[in-house]
């Protein structure tokens, strides 16, 4: 493994915002030479598979400036300082969808996109739902529809490309998954 790492020679953080920073790396690779790496810190992000009673799954629309239209996720939030991912989860579930959950289980964490960033996804399933009365608001710059669909609607979601990003496709895999081993 030794023989794959790239040594740090220098690093300049060349940005801070809200979300992100980004660093320019100077970087030795295995054979000696030298390239420039440019990286995005990002605090990392809970995702929440949500399913109701009734086994549809909690879904939120949203508008995505990045790709100019909006898309179909699971809901997900940016995990703040010092905070935990399970109570980033429950936090974003009742934000976005005003449910709670009974049930909060950790699934995986990965990386979303390691050539660059080094932004992790904790995923949790959440069942035995309830919506609440009093149920925490969105971001003041958030703005979302609620869906509730079945498994069968999110596959077609996918082929729609309504549903397009990662983490949403991961969930309907790994529900579709479930669903098969349940079965067998």
């Amino acid at each position: 493994m030794d023989n794959l790492i790239e040594k740090t020679i220098k690093s300049e953080e060349v940005f801070t915002g809200r979300i992100i920073s980004l660093h320019l790396q100077d970087v030795e690779l295995p054979n000696g030479k030298q390239a420039m790496r440019e990286i995005i810190k990002h605090p990392g992000a809970v995702a929440v598979i949500a399913i109701t009673d009734d086994k549809r799954i909690v879904l939120v629309e949203q508008y995505r400036k990045a790709l100019e239209r909006t898309i179909v996720e699971i809901p997900a939030g940016k995990l703040e300082k010092g905070e935990a991912p399970e109570i980033c989860a429950r936090r974003e579930l009742e934000e976005e969808t005003g449910y709670e959950c009974r049930t909060l289980e950790h699934i995986t964490s990965f990386y979303t996109s390691p050539g660059f960033a080094d932004e992790i996804v904790h995923v949790y399933l959440a069942k035995g739902l309830t919506k609440k009365e009093d149920a925490a608001s969105l971001d003041e710059d958030e703005f979302v529809n609620l869906e509730e669909i079945t498994l069968e609607q999110a596959k077609e979601y996918i082929k729609e490309q309504k549903i397009f990003d990662a983490k949403t496709i991961f969930a309907v895999q790994y529900l579709q998954l479930q669903e098969a081993l349940n079965h067998k």
